[in-house]
């Protein structure tokens, strides 16, 4: 398949970064390429949970839709730690010895390559930084000050939110808004109303999670039936994924031509240093493809991968790296969650997964002793806990009748509550290239890194407390707990092309133009300074002097 030429603009990657900036771009006119390395996918095909097994199904790997990735150093199980090894009740032999190194989990790197990303798979928590989170650095002296504020951050967030129609009920703390929510807020379930209960006489502040899934129908959407379905993939529609927001937006302007299964394998950059053309490779074929402006969201691990990748003569240590931080300043997702059953508490496996959240301990200096903070979160449903099975793999010991009778007697008694922590970014953690695994192109793969600090295991520590606090408040045992101490995982990844104001120590600037191309702009999270304890999902990579008309996805 040959791309036809003539785009004003080329977009890798159709992720929440990438296809916020193709709707941008086609918005004010411009004719927009994007390229995605993974396939479509087809919700009535790929996310069958109406059907039988589907408890035994996640989300579906279609062939191309995992990126290759190897592991380095990921640390070692520290004996001091052993109070954070992860366990359940059900026998599992989750313990590791001490001193083993910290594998992957079984999700390890779980990002998606499709049309929508991880969008795909995501639960649909639509979050806003705290105003302080910015200012990491400045206020705490660890981690990294952005080079903007929240104020100028706030109007894109409110243009992201209003495409993905969030559903919500008030601002969280600190966050001011200068609109209230697309959508009413959706009802908590069973289980959150006796989280929300136990916080509440712990003196917690919680709060209904905002979310892009829809509570009323919308853009010719339909309202969410609360299957808690969320991760394995949105059937219906209602959970407001990029390829049912911004990129069906983005279609309807006539202006977007979107190749899926289409790997750019290099940038090239002329004398003056703007990207003049690009490699994919599309259909097995190679491509040579003119822009006159490349916009590259291929997520925390894909991006400094093709930057690096994209090395030559004129820039031995890759495109945009002439700081040599590509790659540096990786910050996985710290968590933690404990699981325990209830008497007398029923129905914990409905509704929707995350529906309730406590910002009291997320802004920096609110844990004392340390910088980052953490939110907490109501997790049965996201957790998985919403089928027998789980309960019979993870919670409930036994064997055949009798565990057939504890399964009955307990079902939809589990609790769980998770926390989110801020990762400090430190120099053992990093992504580059693996010098010998390939993909199926022959490139070298990327090569994560990452040790957990003492830090951040303190904090894990204090996250461990604040969850079984909460849950025995709330009258459960734990019988289940998981934590990054045991195992690499990275839902959410950061931080590898770093946004600054100095060109000697970041990637990209303030407007996320990179410092050494000036047509080149990062628009997914590698270029996040920090984490601030949250999911996050706005991109303010364009500063045009006005937001172009809000447009239905259903014109």
């Amino acid at each position: 398949m040959g791309i036809s030429g003539g785009h004003d603009a080329v977009v890798i990657g159709s992720g929440a970064g990438g296809a916020a900036a193709a709707w941008r771009l086609c918005a004010h006119g411009l004719r927009v390429l994007v390229l995605e390395a993974g396939p479509a996918f087809d919700p009535a095909r790929d996310y069958p949970q109406d059907r039988p097994g589907w408890e035994l199904r996640g989300f579906p790997e279609r062939p191309g839709s995992r990126a290759v990735v190897s592991y380095g150093d990921l640390g070692q199980l520290d004996p001091a730690d052993a109070d954070l090894g992860s366990w359940s009740r059900a026998g599992f032999p989750w313990r590791l010895p001490a001193g083993a190194p910290r594998p992957p989990s079984g999700r390890g790197y779980s990002h998606v390559l499709g049309v929508g990303g991880s969008t795909l798979h995501f639960v649909g928590e639509q979050h806003r930084l705290h105003p302080d989170a910015f200012r990491l650095f400045s206020l705490t002296g660890k981690g990294a000050d952005w080079p903007i504020a929240y104020d100028d951050l706030e109007p894109y967030y409110t243009i992201a939110e209003e495409m993905q129609l969030v559903a919500g009920a008030g601002a969280a703390p600190g966050r001011w808004r200068s609109r209230g929510f697309a959508q009413s807020a959706h009802p908590l379930g069973p289980g959150a109303r006796a989280v929300v209960a136990a916080g509440r006489r712990l003196g917690q502040d919680w709060q209904v999670n905002p979310r892009a899934t829809l509570s009323a129908p919308d853009a010719g959407r339909p309202a969410c039936n609360y299957c808690g379905q969320c991760a394995r993939g949105c059937p219906l529609g209602d959970k407001g994924s990029v390829e049912v927001t911004f990129l069906r937006v983005a279609a309807a302007t006539g202006r977007l031509d979107l190749v899926s299964d289409a790997t750019v394998t290099r940038l090239h950059a002329g004398p003056d240093g703007r990207i003049t053309h690009l490699d994919a490779i599309v259909d097995g074929q190679g491509e040579s493809i003119e822009t006159p402006l490349v916009v590259l969201a291929a997520g925390a691990v894909q991006t400094p991968r093709l930057l690096l990748l994209s090395a030559d003569a004129d820039h031995p240590q890759g495109i945009a790296n002439s700081s040599g931080e590509v790659g540096r300043n990786f910050m996985e997702t710290l968590s933690w969650q404990t699981t325990g059953l209830v008497a007398g508490l029923s129905g914990s496996h409905l509704g929707l997964p995350d529906d309730a959240i406590c910002w009291d301990m997320a802004a920096p200096g609110r844990v004392p002793g340390h910088a980052g903070g953490f939110v907490l979160k109501h997790t049965t449903v996201e957790t998985g806990l919403n089928g027998p099975i789980a309960y019979a793999t993870r919670l409930v010991a036994g064997f055949g009748a009798s565990l057939k009778t504890a399964l009955r007697a307990r079902f939809g008694s589990a609790l769980s509550v998770g926390a989110v922590g801020q990762l400090i970014p430190d120099e053992q953690a990093r992504v580059g290239l693996d010098p010998g695994l390939r993909d199926a192109h022959g490139l070298p793969a990327a090569r994560i890194e990452s040790v957990l600090t003492a830090e951040s295991r303190a904090l894990l520590r204090e996250m461990a407390g604040a969850v079984r606090t909460l849950l025995a408040e709330a009258g459960a045992e734990p019988v289940e707990e998981t934590g990054s101490r045991d195992a690499f995982a990275a839902p959410h990844v950061l931080g590898t092309a770093r946004m600054g104001g100095d060109a000697g120590r970041s990637v990209v600037g303030p407007d996320a133009r990179a410092h050494d191309h000036p047509n080149l702009w990062i628009a997914d999270a590698s270029i996040f300074p920090t984490s601030g304890a949250v999911n996050r999902r706005a991109s303010r990579s364009w500063r045009w002097p006005s937001a172009p008309p809000m447009r239905s996805p259903a014109t």
